[in-house]
C-alpha cells in the first residue's frame, strides 16, 4: 500500500497535478513600532498549510517573551519553548485547531510591562516603593499601556495581514512567570478580546527577594468583583516544585479557591502541579502540550 501511495505521489509531483502544501514558517518583524510602549521584535508562526489565498481562517495565540519561543540562539540560556515543534505535533495528531502564534519579544521594561497595573495600585505604598527599587523602575507599571499595544496596535495588524478568526473565542494569550500575570490580567481587562489565558509558573510573589502573599491578595481583591462575568473565559494555571516554582503552591491555592468559589467548571479553569519541574524554558517546553490543548483543543 505504501509503495502505491509513493508511486502516485511521484506521478502527481511530476505532472504538477496538485499544489504544493506550504511549510510552516515564521515571519519576523523587527522593532515593531508602538505609540504605547517601546518598539520590540515580533515573530509570527504560521502552521504548515497556511495559504493566504484560501478561505481557511485561524485562531491566534499571543505569547510573551517571544525571543524564547522558537529559537535557541535568541532564547534565555539557550533553551527555547519549542512552540513551533509542539504546535506542529498537536496539529498533526488532530488535537488542536489550526492556530497562528504571535511571539511578542520582551524589552528592558519587561517587569513593569508585565506587572498588572490595577492590582499594583492596591498594594501598600512601601511595597510599591520596594518593587521600584528592586526592579529599577521609576514609574507605576506599564502593563495597561502594554495591553493597549497588543489590543489596539498589534492585533489589528495581525488580523489585517493574516487569515485570522478575530473573535474572542479564537483569540488567546499565554506566558510564564511574570508573563503568567500579564496573561491573566489581559483576559480580566479585555474579556471581549481574549477568550482565555494560559499562565505557567505564575510569579505571584511579585518580588524575587521574598515569598510574600501581598501581591496575590491584591490580585484577588482586583479579580473578585468581576470574576463572575469571566466564567465563559478559559484560565489555565500551573506550577512546578523546584527552584523559584517551589514558592508558588500556597499562592496558587488562594487563586484556585477564588475560582472555585465562583463556580468555574473544568472546561474553563484548570490548575496543575508538576512535581520536580523548575522555573525555566526547558520545564515549560516539557508540558507545553497541556495549555495548548486546553486553549485550542478540539
Amino acid at each position: 500500500m505504501k509503495s502505491r501511495l509513493l508511486f502516485w505521489g511521484i506521478i502527481i509531483s511530476i505532472f504538477g497535478c496538485s499544489k504544493p502544501v506550504p511549510e510552516a514558517r515564521i515571519d519576523h518583524f523587527e522593532a515593531f513600532v508602538s505609540n504605547n510602549v517601546l518598539p520590540r521584535n515580533v515573530d509570527i508562526w504560521l502552521p504548515a498549510g497556511y495559504d493566504s489565498t484560501t478561505a481557511q481562517r485561524y485562531a491566534v495565540l499571543y505569547m510573551h517573551d517571544g525571543q524564547n519561543l522558537f529559537d535557541t540562539t535568541t532564547s534565555y540560556g539557550g533553551k527555547e519553548w519549542q512552540v513551533d515543534e509542539m504546535m506542529s505535533r498537536l496539529l498533526a495528531e488532530n488535537k488542536t485547531d489550526s492556530c497562528i502564534v504571535v511571539g511578542i519579544w520582551n524589552t528592558p521594561k519587561r517587569f513593569f510591562e508585565y506587572a498588572p497595573q490595577k492590582p499594583f495600585n492596591l498594594l501598600p505604598d512601601q511595597v510599591k516603593i520596594d518593587a521600584r527599587v528592586e526592579f529599577q523602575g521609576d514609574s507605576t507599571p506599564l502593563s495597561d499601556a502594554y495591553l493597549r499595544f497588543i489590543v489596539e496596535e498589534l492585533k489589528p495588524f495581525v488580523d489585517t495581514r493574516y487569515k485570522t478568526k478575530p473573535d474572542k473565542n479564537n483569540t488567546f494569550i499565554m506566558g510564564s512567570s511574570m508573563g503568567g500575570l500579564i496573561s491573566m490580567y489581559a483576559v480580566a481587562e479585555y474579556p471581549d478580546v481574549f477568550g482565555g489565558a494560559a499562565c505557567l509558573s505564575t510569579h505571584w510573589p511579585f518580588s524575587l527577594k521574598g515569598n510574600s502573599t501581598c501581591f496575590t491578595k491584591a490580585v484577588i481583591q482586583y479579580l473578585a468583583p468581576g470574576l463572575p462575568r469571566l466564567r465563559d473565559s478559559k484560565f489555565y494555571f500551573d506550577f512546578g516544585t523546584a527552584t523559584l516554582d517551589a514558592w508558588y503552591e500556597p499562592h496558587q491555592k488562594m487563586i484556585d479557591s477564588l475560582f472555585a468559589a465562583n463556580s468555574f467548571d473544568n472546561r474553563h479553569f484548570v490548575s496543575l502541579k508538576f512535581e520536580g519541574a523548575e522555573h525555566n524554558e526547558k520545564s515549560w517546553a516539557a508540558r507545553l502540550d497541556k495549555p495548548l490543548v486546553f486553549l485550542l483543543g478540539k
